[in-house]
């Protein structure tokens, strides 16, 4: 499994993937498995579906 720590609220996810294999993108700021690594444009969003264009 891709989810570590997952006690008291708090989540931690190696990388988007897991994230969706979990079902928790996407992650916004402030919530449990929410870090700056998975949020590539920063706009508070992490693992956010691509848009493509």
């Amino acid at each position: 499994m891709n989810l570590v720590g997952a006690s008291r609220g708090s989540a931690y996810y190696r990388n988007c993937a897991a994230a969706r294999a979990a079902g928790a993108a996407p992650i916004y700021r402030g919530e449990p498995g929410y870090r700056a690594p998975l949020d590539r444009d920063g706009d508070g969003v992490a693992c956010e579906p691509y848009r493509g264009g």
